[in-house]
């Protein structure tokens, strides 16, 4: 920095500047400073579009095993309230921002994001341009990375990155799953949203939820319906999950190469059928895996709340909060119905092709009959949701509880009640009105 420089950054709430470098496998190197904990981290690096939500996204279990680099430029404005936390820790290897705020001005805020990583150990980087960042990513793919604030020779730092694990084949489930089950219900929801959202319904379903890495405002979502969730660790037999009676089954975000998570995707073969499943992100996966599907890894992945969603059931397009790397081959899980797809016999090359037909195609799948292609990703043709069409089971690959991210999806969570109630038009439901229930305005 030139001396000019040197002399602003002393007039302004910056601390004292502690290098800090970025470094991609492929000999990329990012230099920057320290606004976190200080250390050096390996993991893939993704980048999330979102413009708010940074403590959500920072604590969402979804992201063990990455650096998460933020595209809107300046990052921590609004500090951090610990009520809007998604998991008791953050799982993520580091944080990567263009401008990171020390002074937060909101009236919730409890303490400062620089403050708040350095407590939690997150090792962090500011002065970075995300914009090069992202564009390289977009080009490039997701790449081993590494963040340092102790090495700062470059050369150095590309070689660990290229020497570090990727996430393909890695298990990284059970570093974020429960040890041991524990319950959550409505008086558990956090009273700190109250200003914004109405009390919670009375309990009226039995629910146990496999715990992948959920978030809490996924449970949250699930007590405001009315449903006492039984939360149980990633690879709980299929067995004890019945011997609790529930009216359902859910199954949880969570991060990393679904392959590797054979334990749960085999017991989830042997619930569906047998008890409504309903399943988000990871857990799609896991019903898709069960029914035998083919995964496939994404280029740069889909996270952040703008991604546009074509529900094939209603003809409407919902923009979605979405956090994954991984999807779903749609053909892997059977062949055409022609005849429960308007006579379209063949599986088209873009996804796309479903919604300017205006048809939401049916495959015949080995296992388990008829499945139904419900929802389609708008930016790049990927498959997004499946409803079984002959045992009540449906999922989808976003996040419908908007923390953080648009309301757009929250009928998941009422079509989820209806599935348990036995009616056969769960997905039936206008989302325009659905979106604002349980807001106070």
């Amino acid at each position: 920095m030139s001396a000019l420089s040197e002399k602003l950054l002393a007039n302004t709430s910056k601390p004292e500047r502690t290098p800090a470098v970025l470094a991609l496998e492929d000999g990329t190197v990012f230099w920057g400073t320290a606004c976190g904990a200080q250390g050096e981290v390996a993991g893939e690096i993704c980048f999330n579009t979102t413009l708010e939500g940074y403590l959500e996204v920072v604590t969402d279990p979804s992201y063990a095993g990455q650096i998460v680099a933020m595209t809107y430029p300046q990052i921590g404005n609004y500090g951090v309230h610990r009520a809007d936390v998604q998991a008791a820790h953050p799982a993520l290897r580091g944080f990567v921002v263009r401008d990171m705020c020390q002074t937060p001005s909101n009236w919730r805020s409890e303490m400062s994001l620089p403050e708040y990583l350095v407590a939690e150990n997150v090792v962090a980087i500011e002065g970075v341009d995300t914009r090069a960042l992202v564009r390289h990513v977009r080009k490039h793919g997701a790449l081993r990375a590494v963040l340092s604030t102790e090495d700062l020779d470059g050369a150095s730092v590309v070689e660990k990155a290229r020497a570090s694990a990727p996430i393909v084949g890695a298990n990284l489930v059970q570093g974020v799953s429960c040890a041991t089950p524990y319950s959550f219900g409505c008086g558990d929801v956090a009273a700190g949203k109250d200003f914004a959202l109405t009390p919670a319904a009375p309990t009226r379903y039995q629910v146990v939820a496999y715990d992948c890495g959920v978030k809490r405002s996924i449970l949250e979502g699930l007590a405001r319906i009315g449903c006492e969730v039984h939360v149980v660790p990633w690879n709980t037999p299929a067995s004890e999950v019945m011997a609790l009676a529930p009216d359902g089954v859910f199954l949880s975000n969570g991060p990393g190469d679904p392959d590797a998570v054979a334990d749960t995707y085999r017991e989830v073969e042997k619930l569906l059928g047998e008890v409504p499943v309903f399943g988000i992100c990871l857990g799609h996966q896991m019903i898709c895996k069960a029914a035998g599907a083919r995964m496939q890894k994404l280029k740069y992945g889909h996270h952040g709340g703008n991604h546009p969603v074509a529900n094939l059931l209603t003809g409407r397009v919902e923009i979605t909060a979405q956090n994954h790397g991984f999807n779903l081959v749609f053909p892997s899980l059977g062949d055409i119905d022609g005849a429960r797809s308007h006579g379209f016999a063949e599986h088209a090359g873009d996804l796309r092709t479903w919604v300017e037909r205006g048809v939401a195609p049916v495959v015949h799948n080995a296992r388990f009959g008829g499945i139904r292609l419900t929802h389609v990703n708008l930016n790049d043709g990927t498959a997004e949701g499946i409803a079984f069409t002959d045992i009540p089971a449906f999922s989808v690959q976003y996040h419908p509880e908007a923390n953080p991210g648009p309301t757009d999806a929250h009928y998941l969570f009422t079509a989820f009640a209806r599935l348990m109630d036995g009616r056969s038009d769960y997905l039936d439901i206008d989302i325009a009105q659905d979106r604002l229930q349980g807001w106070r305005f």
